[in-house]
């Protein structure tokens, strides 16, 4: 007994579930977690965040100083800002450096590579090979 095609279509899609859920994104952008000190202003979650990114934190701590226009130091885990900030600030600066620096322009997965060859860096994914050179320069 052969079915054609267009009949196992029908009792595939039939046997679906009526509503698929969604296939959430592996990559979040983290969230800063602030702390206010004074005149200053603490990401605690500093280290964690460049794990996530895959980047090394002086990458990262050039980008909000140039970004912030304020003096920050490492200490630890810890990212210390120079003056009072407020999250939506450093939380939209995180996501266009995300945006910039670590997700693929091509495929959208945050598995990339920052190379420099000669004056330029380019962002080598690891995903689906694309290499785009950045235009934001830190």
């Amino acid at each position: 007994m052969e079915l054609k095609y267009e009949e196992l279509l029908k009792r595939a899609r039939a046997n679906l579930p009526k509503k698929v859920s969604a296939i959430q994104e592996r990559f979040e952008i983290p969230k800063a977690s602030l702390l206010i000190q004074g005149t200053k202003t603490v990401i605690s979650n500093f280290n964690q965040i460049c794990e996530i990114f895959n980047r090394p934190q002086e990458h990262l701590l050039k980008y909000l100083q140039r970004e912030l226009a304020t003096p920050a130091s490492i200490d630890g885990p810890r990212l210390v800002l120079g003056r009072k900030l407020l999250a939506d600030n450093i939380n939209s600066k995180l996501i266009q450096y995300a945006s910039d620096f670590v997700i693929c322009k091509v495929c959208k997965k945050p598995d990339t590579k920052l190379r420099k060859e000669g004056r330029i860096t380019y962002m080598h994914c690891m995903a689906c090979g694309a290499k785009n050179p950045i235009r934001a320069k830190i």
